[in-house]
Formats: structure tokens, sequence, C-alpha cells
């Protein structure tokens, strides 16, 4: 091996070390301002492209150099994502992924990372959801965010006040933070209602005002609009209760930071369930059966390696 081709395989391996040991930051970054694990990879994958193409040589902060090309690539996904999910059939919910790992996915915070967080995000501007996410979750200052954003401090925040506002409003407060402890029992317990069919027992556990949600896109057999109000919904489960759970297996884990569960037919992933709470009861219960979302956490349970570098350089 030449000179120069030792010089550049030393390179690339510096290169290669300084993104993998932000990766998973990365990921978590572009995950919640897309709500998506399929589209944060894809992200983070181009952002690995671009770093390879960079002349590393000018810059001093590989970490911050790289956030940067995440968050850019994140906000312009995020735009077209927005009118994408205007045609989705059903409701959409985001995409659920594995966080027993790491349950802050690569935050400091766990802040902007459950399902019914994500969701309530989709309702922003993707500027809104970005200064939200980079603040609450990654203690990113406002200045820095100023220039991420490519505005004015003053308006960062007010873009970071709007989104707390909002989500204060829907109840999704620090204080408000369910006990895990209690989330799982109650997720535990609804399950064991939903498979008896039992209209009174699942009527006993829900909010007055409870929400089902069922993500499908129309792939699967599945609810195509939110199903509101503790009787509406408890007549809801029992009516599938006789046909959907034959042969499923239910595999408690933890999701987003979360207690969810993981429903299986003969040893493949069928719908993923969460539920969110209050002193009331379950006020929320998220079903996710659209197949591509459910690949990802399947494989993470099942030990399948997930994608961390692409195998060839730009142009190869």
């Amino acid at each position: 091996m030449s000179p120069h081709d030792l010089d550049e395989s030393r390179d690339l391996d510096l290169a290669t070390s300084a993104f993998l040991a932000v990766r998973r930051r990365l990921f978590g970054i572009a995950y919640r301002i897309l709500g998506s694990a399929a589209e944060a990879e894809d992200i983070v994958q181009e952002t690995w492209i671009r770093w390879q193409a960079t002349d590393r040589t000018t810059v001093l902060d590989s970490p911050a150099f790289l956030s940067t090309i995440t968050i850019r690539l994140a906000l312009n996904l995020a735009q077209s994502a927005h009118s994408r999910r205007e045609t989705y059939i059903g409701p959409w919910l985001p995409e659920p992924v594995d966080t027993s790992s790491d349950p802050y996915l690569g935050a400091e915070r766990g802040e902007a990372l459950s399902l019914a967080v994500l969701l309530l995000l989709e309702k922003l501007s993707p500027a809104e959801r970005a200064a939200f996410v980079l603040r609450e979750a990654f203690d990113y200052p406002y200045s820095t965010l100023a220039g991420l954003l490519e505005t004015t401090e003053a308006n960062v925040r007010q873009l970071v006040s709007r989104a707390r506002r909002h989500v204060a409003e829907e109840g999704h407060t620090a204080a408000s933070t369910p006990d895990p402890a209690r989330q799982t029992e109650l997720l535990q317990t609804f399950l064991r209602a939903a498979q008896k069919g039992s209209v009174a027992e699942l009527e006993g556990l829900f909010a007055a005002d409870v929400v089902s949600l069922t993500d499908g896109n129309g792939m699967v057999s599945a609810a195509s609009k939110p199903v509101i109000g503790y009787q509406r919904v408890a007549k809801l489960v029992a009516s599938f209760a006789s046909h959907f759970w034959t042969g499923v297996t239910v595999d408690y884990i933890q999701a987003n930071g979360n207690p969810g569960a993981l429903l299986s037919r003969n040893g493949s992933v069928i719908a993923f369930a969460s539920v969110e709470t209050t002193p009331e009861g379950i006020s929320q219960i998220m079903w996710v059966m659209s197949p591509p979302k459910l690949a990802l956490l399947a494989n993470s349970r099942t030990g399948t390696p997930q994608q961390s570098l692409p195998s060839s350089s730009p142009g190869a």
C-alpha cells in the first residue's frame, strides 16, 4: 500500500469512528423530527454519504457538523412527509421503535419520544417540531437553533413556546407523565380483557373520552377512523375478540420509552399496541398494524442486524 493509500485509509477510519460515535444521536434527532424510523434511517445513511464526501480538514467539530447535516436533511423531508400524510388511509401513527437498550434514544432526555407526543407534534409545522425536539430532548441553545433553522433567536423562542403550549394543552407535561408500573399494569389488564371480549371489564378500564387509533394504511383490516368514548371503544375491542386473538402471542416490550405489546401469530408480528393513561384510566389506545411500520420493531426483537454503514462510497 502506497503512503497516499495509507493516508486515505487512516482518514476514512477516523471519519468512520467520528460518525459511529454519534450515529445513535443522529438517528434520535431524525426520528423525532419525522416520526418514522425508516425515514430516519435513510437520513442517517445520507448523512454518512455526505460526510464521506466532505473535506474533513475544514471541520472543527465533527459531532456538530454531522448533527447539522442530519437536522437539515430531516427538515427538508418533513416538509414533503407532511403533505404525504394528508393522503394516508386512516389514522397515521408514528413508527414505534425499541428503546429497551437506549431509553432516551440518543438524547440527553426522553422528551418528544412517546408515540402520543410524537403524534401531537405532527400537528405542528416542521420548524416548530424541530425547534421543540432539539431544545427539549437535546438541549440545544437558542442561539444554535437560530442558525440551524435559519431564523432569529427571538423567532426560535416563539417556535419552542408554541410547541410547548400545544403539548401542554393536550395534557402532556412532566407532571402528567404516567407511572411506568401503573401503565404496564393497565396495558396488561386491557389486553387480557380484550382477549376475553368482556365489554364490562373494558369499560371499567377506560377514561370517559378514551380514543382508539388504528394505523393500517389500508393494508390490513383496521378501523379507518378514530373511535371515541368508553362505550364505543369497549364494543369495538370486544367485537374482534372471537377471531383476532386466535393463535396470538403477546410479547411485552419497551417502545418509545413506554410499555408496549408486540402481537405475533405463527412467528410473524401482526400488530403493536400501547396505551396512554390518566388517573381516570386508559385515555388512548394506539394500534400499529401497517406491516412496514412493524418491520424494524420485529427485527429488533429477533436480533436481525440493523443497517449501520453503506457498503460503498459515493459514486461507487
